[in-house]
């Protein structure tokens, strides 16, 4: 899919713990993850993770289960 300004300021609005929601319940296939939009979405997820560090990951993965 093509990253299109609506599904980049999708992106860019949530936070960590929401983009790993997204990543870890969407259903399989979901357009988001695919193609150019999916990339953005990898390099994103990415970038929160390193400035969330360790410990909000964990306390982020546990919260959303």
């Amino acid at each position: 899919m093509k990253l299109t300004e609506e599904n980049k300021a999708h992106i860019d609005s949530l936070d960590y713990e929401g983009l790993l929601c997204q990543w870890r319940f969407a259903p399989a296939g979901d357009s988001i993850f695919q193609g150019e939009s999916g990339k953005y979405y990898k390099t994103i997820l990415a970038q929160k993770r390193k400035e969330v560090g360790d410990a909000e990951h964990v306390r982020a993965s546990k919260s959303i289960g």
